[in-house]
């Protein structure tokens, strides 16, 4: 009888600090995040210096927190999953070097785990992934359609070539003095207002899956700026409506091209902006009436940042013969490319 495979995920690249243990790949046995979401509101966004030294604070407490509740030593994992990158050199450095010491100390191999792949496996916790698949990642740092034709297997076909859809929530949020984390505020003031302001939609030259928001961005700075020098009141809520849906539009619009002319029978949706209610509707809606292709949208709780989803993609590359040595380090740039283990 085979035995199981429990993987232990640690993830730090931004500001939580979150370990996991997982069962073979598909199973949450413990999943563990300290949040520092008060320490940096008061900044309107993360401080890098302050996300780090809660790191600090926070991973060994956290690494003890997540056997106990597993029921698990460390005699019992097979796997060490570490995100290498992207995000925040400062805070995937506390990650990798904890990884790097619980793996020489007890003796368990190393796996290194792009975080956007991390995102996309999110989804294997929900159900069993179905090849050729695609996954829209949208994230605070990223945009990007992914083409997979097996485990282990990434092809950006479409990326941002400016800002994040993640990024102009939270830039927009800040022209409308919302607080931080604001992609959240902007999602509840669009569900009350009505998109009746005209904003931009890059849709880029002809078949291309890239992204552009900065445009779209500089539109609602400007319209709030003009209002105000002519001293017009523009509602919040429909100003937030009308962004939210130029957004939507153009993220499900591509996606959907993109699902039928890859023969998708799978499409995910992961990221931190996949908590989003209006994206998670209009995109369900568009996948209702595509009988012969599945959307999968992970819970609320595995759409931010977590381990569970560095462990289930790090039990792939570890049964794909994945390894990493104790010279392993953070890659803030780091090229989901490089884990192509097929």
């Amino acid at each position: 009888m085979k035995k199981d495979l429990l993987v232990m995920g640690i993830e730090t690249s931004c500001d939580e600090t979150a370990v996991s243990i997982v069962r073979n790949g598909r199973e949450i046995v413990s999943n563990i995040v300290a949040s520092q979401i008060d320490s940096h509101k008061r900044f309107g966004g993360v401080v890098p210096e302050i996300a780090s030294r809660h790191h600090v604070e926070q991973i060994t407490i956290v690494l003890e927190e997540a056997l106990k509740e597993a029921k698990v030593s460390y005699e019992d994992i097979d796997a060490i999953a570490v995100t290498q990158g992207p995000g925040l050199v400062g805070a995937l450095l506390i990650g990798v070097n904890a990884a790097k010491a619980v793996a020489f100390a007890h003796g368990i191999p190393l796996v290194s785990v792009h975080h956007i792949a991390g995102h996309i496996y999110a989804n294997r916790l929900i159900t069993e992934m179905s090849f050729p698949l695609l996954s829209l990642v949208v994230s605070g740092g990223h945009t990007e359609l992914v083409y997979m034709k097996e485990h282990g297997h990434f092809e950006v076909i479409g990326e941002t070539r400016d800002d994040a859809a993640g990024e102009a929530y939270d830039k927009v949020a800040r022209t409308l003095h919302l607080p931080y984390p604001g992609g959240p505020q902007i999602d509840r003031l669009a569900h009350e207002g009505e998109a009746v302001i005209d904003l931009p939609r890059a849709w880029l030259e002809d078949g291309s899956y890239d992204f552009s928001f900065s445009g779209l961005k500089s539109a609602v700075i400007n319209t709030v700026h003009n209002a105000e020098q002519r001293g017009e009141t523009i509602k919040p809520e429909d100003l937030a409506a009308s962004f939210q849906a130029s957004v939507i539009d153009v993220l499900v619009t591509k996606t959907v091209r993109a699902a039928k002319e890859y023969g998708i029978k799978q499409v995910l949706l992961a990221g931190g902006v996949a908590a989003n209610k209006g994206l998670r509707s209009v995109l369900t809606a568009a996948f209702n009436e595509l009988e012969d292709i599945e959307l999968v949208i992970p819970p609320l709780k595995l759409c931010t940042d977590n381990a569970a989803m560095i462990a289930a993609a790090g039990s792939v590359m570890f049964e794909k013969g994945q390894r990493a040595g104790l010279a392993l380090n953070a890659n803030p740039g780091l090229d989901i490319s490089i884990h192509n283990y097929v």
